[in-house]
């Protein structure tokens, strides 16, 4: 999976402390978790936002760090997936057969975390390439257990920052498959994910400006929130994405508490090694 590239840092006051774009990015992201999920997550932001969820509102959730810790109790947060420190206290240790069969595939995995240079907006997120495959103008690290989540989790949500070179129409490469995929590269055909045997799909994209999610019925993506708090108006978020987006049913989002942000700087990432 691809790290998420964040946008110039702009600051806004929460009572007496002041959010960053990162920190209202790692709430939200978060609040998705519901209590009782079971999370397979990477590094950075979510990782961020998963264990800010247990310690908030999510503290039955349980996190699978991609290199096999299965409900561990890190003192310190740690600072890559195989990382010693996300192990400790985990009663299991996965290989990753145990993790994509077991797991996974078995559909024992409630939510997953994608990022990516691309998505568009039935959610099919590229983390391979940016122009043609054959002779890309730059090429990225690839899926690794991205796709394998993408069609196996019971939902996952993306974080991206939000550029309209980065939320686009359609991707450059489908790395990781979304509510609608394209049956054969070059064409324009498009078949619903359920029709290729996936379960789940793509519920939410939390960005540098807001949340978007999919419609029920076209599987398109919609604004649910935007950050007024932070300046964000629906005019700079339509002209920041790459196709034409559906602003009607938007609402402010509610801005972190300062109970959270308390929680996220001394007790998930004290150290500031993903929010600075």
């Amino acid at each position: 999976m691809i790290s998420v590239v964040l946008q110039k840092e702009r600051c806004f006051p929460v009572g007496k402390l002041i959010c960053t774009p990162k920190e209202a990015m790692a709430v939200s992201a978060s609040r998705l978790i519901k209590n009782g999920d079971t999370v397979i997550v990477g590094t950075g932001l979510p990782l961020v936002a998963s264990i800010l969820a247990k310690h908030t509102h999510a503290q039955d959730a349980i996190l699978i760090m991609e290199a096999g810790p299965y409900d561990g109790n890190p003192l310190a947060l740690p600072s890559c997936v195989a990382d010693p420190r996300g192990f400790y206290r985990s009663p299991l240790i996965c290989d990753p057969v145990q993790l994509m069969g077991q797991f996974l595939q078995n559909g024992r995995i409630k939510v997953g975390f994608l990022g990516g240079a691309q998505v568009d907006k039935y959610g099919n997120v590229n983390s391979t390439c940016i122009g043609d495959y054959r002779n890309p103008h730059v090429r990225f690290e690839g899926s690794g257990g991205a796709s394998d989540i993408a069609a196996l989790a019971h939902r996952f949500y993306i974080i991206i920052s939000h550029e309209a070179r980065r939320l686009v129409e359609r991707v450059d490469y489908l790395t990781s498959p979304g509510w609608y995929c394209y049956r054969n590269p070059p064409s324009r055909e498009l078949v619903r994910r359920e029709e290729l045997g996936m379960r789940g799909g793509p519920e939410a994209v939390v960005t540098t400006m807001g949340v978007m999610k999919f419609d029920q019925e076209t599987k398109e993506m919609f604004v649910a929130e935007y950050y007024e708090h932070m300046g964000v108006t629906l005019d700079v978020l339509k002209e920041n994405t790459g196709f034409e987006i559906d602003v009607s049913r938007a609402i402010p989002a509610s801005s972190p508490t300062e109970e959270e942000l308390h929680i996220l700087r001394t007790m998930v990432d004290p150290e500031g090694i993903y929010m600075n």
